[in-house]
């Protein structure tokens, strides 16, 4: 979450999906504000992960970027434009299933569920 924060994401989801769904635990849910940061944020985050060796087992959308999708299996990364955010609605979708609340210091991160 720091790194797409680093990038100026907004309106951080995590959803935890291991009950809902059999193919991931988690999604990450982030936005930018337009085409062009929100391929930023996820070739940030991509990159940030190659570098301690995981590399996306699928991304898709990253022409288009409106809604780019970075599969890391356990966790699935999805990165919005406002206008696609809304339009798919992803969070009223799974509104079921538990929202882990990630609150990010200059120290640490705290890490609770709700929901």
């Amino acid at each position: 979450m720091r790194v797409a924060a680093a990038k100026k994401a907004h309106d951080p989801v995590v959803l935890d999906m291991a009950e809902a769904v059999g193919y991931t635990d988690y999604f990450v849910i982030v936005s930018g504000a337009s085409t062009r940061q929100a391929k930023a944020i996820a070739d940030a985050v991509s990159q940030a992960l190659r570098a301690i060796g995981a590399p996306p087992a699928r991304a898709e959308g990253e022409r288009e970027a409106e809604w780019i999708l970075l599969d890391y299996l356990d966790i699935v990364v999805h990165v919005f434009t406002p206008g696609a955010r809304d339009f798919y609605r992803l969070e009223a979708l799974w509104s079921d299933v538990p929202r882990v609340s990630i609150a990010l210091d200059d120290n640490d991160a705290e890490v609770s569920r709700t929901g």
